[in-house]
C-alpha cells in the first residue's frame, strides 16, 4: 500500500541541547555577530513498499525569523526552491523542489545561512512596577490564551493548580513569577525522546526545556496572559555530538550547534518577554524567578530565534511522526553546524570565546529529540 508523509517544516536539526551559560558570556555585547549555519540531511527509504511522498507545497524549510534582535539570510540551497510563504503560526518557510522515495531510494540537500546577530538588552523589570491582568489586550487575549495545540487550557488539574498559583494576584510579573518558583520547586529537568503534554509533566513531575516551556504557557494562558513557545539555535565552540534516536531510525550530528525552547510572555507594560526555565542556573538559579527572563537565553547574542509555536501541537506531531519514520522503515540523517566568524587577530577576543565555549560546554543537557522533530516537522499528522 502507498504511505506518504506530508509533512510542513521539515528543516535543520532533530536533537535539541540546552546550553546554559553566565551571563557575563552574553550581555553586554557591543557589536554585530555574524554566523554561519549549515544544515546537510539525506532521507532514506528501506522500506520494500511503501513510498515517501517529500514533494510539493507540504515539504519546506524554515527560513529563520528576520527582527531587530537578527538578520538570517539563505544564502545557499543544494534543491531549488519552488515558493516561500507563512505558516499557520506566522513561521516563514522555503518549499524545496523535492520528489517522492520510491522503495531503496534516497535524498539529500544541503542548507547554508548567514546570520547577523544584534545586541539584545532587556528592559529593567520589577514586580512593583507590573500592570494588571485587566491591563492586557482583549485582542491579544483572544489569539494567545485559546485552548489549542498542546495548551490544555481546560484540564481540571491543571486549572487548579493555576487558580491556587494565582490567589488573589492581579499583578501580571507577579503571577507569571509564581508559576516560574513552583515549576523550578516541583518539576525535575528530565528528558525523553517525545515532547511531554503539560498534564503529563505535571503529573510525572518531570520536563526537559520545551516540556516545562509548555507548562509554564498553558498556566499563562489559563488565568489569560498570552504566552507561547519559541526555539532557537546556540553557538557552542566545544559542543560536538554524534548519536542515534527512535530505534536506529534517526542519526543527528551536531557541530557547534545546540538547540533549546523557551516561553514567550507578555507581561505589560513591558510587552513580550522571554522566560527561560532551565538556561537560567548559571546566573543563580530560579531561586529569584525573575531570572527566568533576566537570564534567558535568547538575550544573548550566541541563540538565534528560529520558530514560534503559538497554534499547532507539536507534541502531537511529533509522536506521530516516530511512530510514522519507524513503521515505513524510514531513516534519517542529519548533520548541522554553526560558526562564528570572528576575527581572530585580537588574541583577547580569542581568549574570551574560548572561555565563553568553557562556560557553555560546562553546562550542557541533553533535551528531547521529538522538540527539534515538530520545529522541522510540523502538520506532520496530515498522512
Amino acid at each position: 500500500m502507498k504511505k506518504a508523509l506530508k509533512a510542513s517544516s521539515i528543516l535543520v536539526l532533530l536533537v535539541t541541547t540546552i546550553l546554559l551559560q553566565s551571563p557575563l558570556s552574553v550581555k553586554g555585547e557591543s557589536s554585530e555577530r555574524r554566523f554561519t549555519i549549515t544544515s546537510t540531511a539525506t532521507y532514506f527509504n528501506n522500506d520494500n513498499e511503501s513510498v515517501w511522498d517529500l514533494s510539493g507545497e507540504d515539504y519546506a524549510i524554515s527560513l529563520f525569523m528576520n527582527n531587530s534582535w537578527q538578520s538570517v539570510s539563505l544564502i545557499e540551497h543544494s534543491l531549488p526552491l519552488n515558493s516561500v510563504r507563512n505558516d499557520a503560526d506566522g513561521n516563514l518557510l522555503g518549499f524545496l523542489n523535492l520528489t517522492q522515495l520510491n522503495p531503496g531510494q534516497n535524498v539529500n540537500y544541503t542548507l547554508m545561512y548567514d546570520v547577523v546577530s544584534r545586541p539584545r538588552p532587556l528592559p529593567s523589570i520589577k514586580e512593583e512596577e507590573s500592570q494588571m491582568l485587566a491591563d492586557i489586550n482583549v485582542t491579544l487575549k483572544d489569539e494567545y490564551c485559546k485552548k489549542e495545540g498542546p495548551w490544555l487550557t481546560d484540564n481540571l488539574k491543571l486549572m487548579e493548580l493555576a487558580s491556587n498559583l494565582t490567589g488573589s494576584e492581579k499583578r501580571v510579573l507577579s503571577i507569571v513569577a509564581n508559576f516560574v518558583r513552583w515549576i523550578a520547586d516541583n518539576i525535575e529537568y528530565n528528558s525523553v525522546e517525545v515532547p511531554r503534554y503539560p498534564n503529563e509533566t505535571y503529573s510525572e513531575r518531570k520536563g526537559d526545556c520545551d516540556d516545562q516551556a509548555i507548562l509554564l504557557i498553558t498556566l499563562c494562558r489559563i488565568v489569560g496572559i498570552p504566552a507561547y513557545l519559541q526555539v532557537g539555535a546556540i553557538h557552542d565552540i566545544f559542543n560536538y555530538g554524534n548519536d542515534t534516536y527512535w530505534q536506529g531510525h534517526v542519526t543527528s550530528v551536531l557541530k557547534q550547534i545546540g538547540w533549546h525552547g523557551w516561553a514567550i510572555v507578555y507581561i505589560p507594560p513591558w510587552g513580550w518577554l522571554p522566560v527561560d526555565l532551565t538556561y537560567v542556573l548559571a546566573i543563580g538559579g530560579l531561586s529569584d524567578p525573575l531570572n527566568a527572563i533576566k537570564g534567558a537565553a535568547v538575550t544573548g547574542q550566541n541563540v538565534i530565534q528560529y520558530m514560534n509555536f503559538t497554534h499547532t501541537d507539536y507534541v502531537g506531531n511529533s509522536r506521530h511522526l516516530r511512530d510514522f519514520i519507524q513503521n515505513n522503515n524510514f531513516y534519517i540523517y542529519m548533520m548541522d553546524e554553526m560558526k562564528m566568524n570572528t576575527d581572530f587577530s585580537s588574541a583577547w577576543e580569542l581568549i574570551k570565546l574560548m572561555l565563553r565555549g568553557t562556560l557553555i560546554a560546562a553546562a550542557i543537557i541533553a533535551v528531547s529529540l521529538a522538540a527539534i522533530f515538530v520545529y522541522k516537522w510540523k502538520n506532520s499528522d496530515r498522512i
